[in-house]
């Protein structure tokens, strides 16, 4: 994890420095940074980048916990994890397309007020692409509040909040109140790391921002990349030195909000001492429930309105619905999108085999050698989570330039490979640390060695945990747009990168066509993920249920 971040600041420090060869440029200065600050939209970029990535956190954390403390244990809670969980396999840049065709002035929802409001034609109010990014920081909170729900899900059960709750509720605090008094100050340092995840994503993400942020000007990682992609080679040298400047902003964005954890640590500790009871919690509970069920329903509604343009006819505003349901545009786009299906799927599953591969050894080295990672090894497993993609892969891409593979499917596949690993091991370290060891010692009375233990004991018995952090990879890689674009140099499309290039046409057939297929890559891995167990289990209840 650390190889390849570092050699990518590397490659992205000396361009920031005025240093690129291959432009006759080998004396080092501040020439990129003086070129920088004179672009008229850097304030404004910067600003934008700071401010939607610190609200979206803010808000997908309050309103996950908020959900946790207000209904964790109840029926409803089991709804809205299981309503909000698959959600996390929907590509960012479909789940952004399905919110930009709900609340566009020509979406469904102003198609189903139009009666009531007396609309013949769209509204003309500014709702995508808004210069404050409201539209983006409500694109990125719907699809950051499902992993956020799953990281804490993996958390809760070694804190034991049903027996914490219980107590608090025994001496008179209300649920909300109780939770976030005795539970929340032992969760939040078991989820800080995927935090940060959120907090440097939302800040640097570029296909949601090309999708849903303003444009005039983007917010900064947005117009690195327009530097990056300029055919004028010149300009990679501003782009390094935007590069730099966005890790520094997310670097300060992440003190900020270890300042802002010091702040609500102390208050908290306040609050907590004052012993107020929190009761009257109703309001809050409803209010909880109901921005999560309508973060929930966003996803869901956004994909049914993408197939629904995907087979639409002529569908004029305000109609509600299309006039006729056509398969034309799955005939006009599916065979042009052929190829990048294919490439998606290999590159998926090549990158996620890879990682398959390097995480089972490392667990089960932990295991024959009695290692057990530090918090440290964390940090490095979550660091190109953390690090802005748009900081250290321009330098890869120069990196993959001068070594001769830029363009190559090699060279994206090792570039997917950095960011599926870590929710590989995420999503298989629990499970596979949790396996008891009783079966293993069995297995060596019998007389079976390590290998024999590995291959015939331990790994089928955890082939459903290893499936689904397989679909967890496939679903990622699916995603991946800014590795694809720049270590594929536009030459390795993806499902991913087609519809991203499609952010500023009109076609909404075809992008509901792309987008649909780019969601059901994503899906099928974790359907075969419970399908395949189920199948070579049915006569093994306890493995097929495992």
């Amino acid at each position: 994890m650390l190889g390849p971040v570092a050699a990518g600041l590397a490659g992205t420090l000396l361009p920031a420095f005025g240093i690129m060869p291959v432009l006759g440029r080998v004396e080092p200065g501040l020439m990129p940074f003086r070129d920088l600050a004179m672009w008229p939209g850097l304030p404004r970029a910067a600003a934008l980048s700071l401010g939607t990535g610190l609200a979206a956190t803010l808000l997908a954390l309050a309103l996950t916990m908020a959900v946790c403390a207000g209904w964790q244990g109840t029926r409803a809670f089991r709804w809205l994890e299981r309503a909000l969980s698959p959600l996390l396999s929907v590509p960012h840049a479909a789940a952004a397309f399905g919110l930009a065709f709900l609340i566009a002035p020509s979406g469904l929802i102003a198609r189903a007020v139009a009666p009531l409001a007396g609309w013949d034609r769209p509204p003309d109010v500014l709702i995508l692409q808004d210069p404050l990014g409201l539209s983006l920081i409500a694109g990125l909170v719907v699809k950051e509040m499902p992993f956020l729900l799953l990281m804490t899900l993996a958390a809760l059960p070694a804190l034991r909040p049903v027996q914490s709750l219980a107590t608090a509720r025994s001496l008179g605090y209300g649920r909300s109140v109780g939770w976030l008094k005795t539970v929340f100050p032992r969760l939040y340092p078991q989820i800080r790391l995927p935090v940060y995840a959120v907090l440097a994503f939302s800040m640097s993400t570029v296909d949601v921002a090309m999708i849903l942020g303003p444009n005039t000007p983007p917010t900064l990682a947005v117009q690195v990349l327009r530097w990056m992609t300029d055919p004028d080679l010149a300009m990679r040298l501003r782009a390094a030195a935007g590069a730099l400047l966005q890790l520094g902003l997310t670097a300060a964005a992440l003190g900020l909000w270890r300042l802002g954890e010091i702040a609500v640590a102390r208050a908290g500790r306040r609050w907590i001492e004052a012993g107020g009871r929190g009761r009257n919690d109703a309001t809050l509970r409803a209010l909880s429930l109901g921005l999560g069920t309508l973060s929930a329903l966003a996803v869901i509604l956004g994909l049914a309105v993408l197939g629904l343009w995907s087979v639409a006819g002529f569908w004029g505003f305000p109609a509600l619905l299309p006039d006729a349901l056509t398969l034309d545009g799955w005939r006009r786009s599916g065979p042009a999108l052929l190829a990048p299906s294919v490439d998606t799927a290999l590159i998926a599953l090549v990158s996620v085999a890879c990682a398959l591969v390097l995480v089972v050894a490392c667990l089960e080295a932990e295991d024959r050698f009695g290692l057990r990672p530090s918090s440290r090894a964390l940090w490095l497993l979550y660091l190109p989570l953390i690090v802005p993609q748009i900081a250290f892969l321009p330098g890869l891409q120069i990196l993959a330039l001068i070594s001769g593979v830029d363009g190559t499917r090699a060279a994206v596949i090792a570039a997917h490979l950095i960011f599926v690993l870590p929710y590989v091991f995420l999503s298989l370290s629990d499970p596979w640390r949790g396996w008891d060891a009783r079966h293993g010692a069995v297995a060596r009375a019998l007389g079976a060695g390590p290998w024999g233990v590995f291959w015939r004991v331990r790994l089928p018995m955890m082939l459903r945990p290893v499936l689904t952090a397989a679909a967890v990879g496939c679903a990622v890689s699916v995603g991946q747009f800014l590795p694809t674009l720049l270590l594929g140099a536009g030459r390795v499309p993806t499902l991913t990168t087609e519809a991203v290039a499609l952010a500023s046409g009109g076609a909404r057939r075809t992008v509901g066509v792309t987008a649909l297929m780019q969601t059901a890559a994503a899906f099928v891995p974790f359907a075969l993920a419970l399908l395949v167990p189920a199948l070579v289990w049915r006569n093994r209840r306890g493995l097929r249920h495992g």
